[in-house]
């Protein structure tokens, strides 16, 4: 995810850690959705420069950026993170879903994978652009992965030690 929450770069184009990615455009959404896959195997999904989905190997969520929001796995919840910066340094104030928060978050989350793979599905996902390195990857497959994964949260991401 970009260090700017403004404008994101041309993902196809720039984010080559990526080494699969594709871009469609897809019923209902105003912007193209983006999904990528790293060396590793794991996915990221972008509807546009907000939401955006980021999951460990066996599909369950790490990070996201959604509604102005960092969010990092806690393995039991979400850490929604706010970016205060001054002139000098950034800081990030920290928030723990709770419960309720997080069902809401992971059914929202839910709904619009759904939806994607749905229009995958049933062919009406336009493919704008794409790069595969192979045999491109069968992302229907991975997003239902995502959706039917258990655990949802992956383990918790080490903070920074100062």
């Amino acid at each position: 995810m970009a260090r700017n929450e403004s404008d994101r770069e041309d993902l196809i184009r720039e984010a080559t850690a990526l080494r699969n990615r594709v871009e469609w455009q897809i019923p209902g959404e105003a912007e193209p959705v983006f999904a990528g896959i790293r060396s590793n195997g794991s996915l990221s999904v972008y509807f546009g420069p907000d939401p955006v989905y980021q999951f460990s190997t066996a599909g369950s969520l790490r990070r996201a950026y959604a509604g102005g929001f960092l969010y990092r796995t806690q393995g039991s919840t979400l850490a929604r993170l706010k970016r205060n910066r001054s002139t000098e340094t950034t800081t990030l104030l920290r928030n723990d879903l709770n419960a309720d928060e997080l069902e809401a978050f992971l059914a929202t989350m839910d709904d619009r994978l759904m939806r994607l793979q749905q229009s995958i599905a049933d062919g009406s996902a336009l493919i704008l652009r794409s790069v595969s390195q192979g045999e491109p990857p069968d992302y229907e497959s991975l997003i239902s992965a995502v959706v039917n994964s258990s655990p949802r949260l992956a383990v918790a991401i080490p903070t920074r030690q100062r």
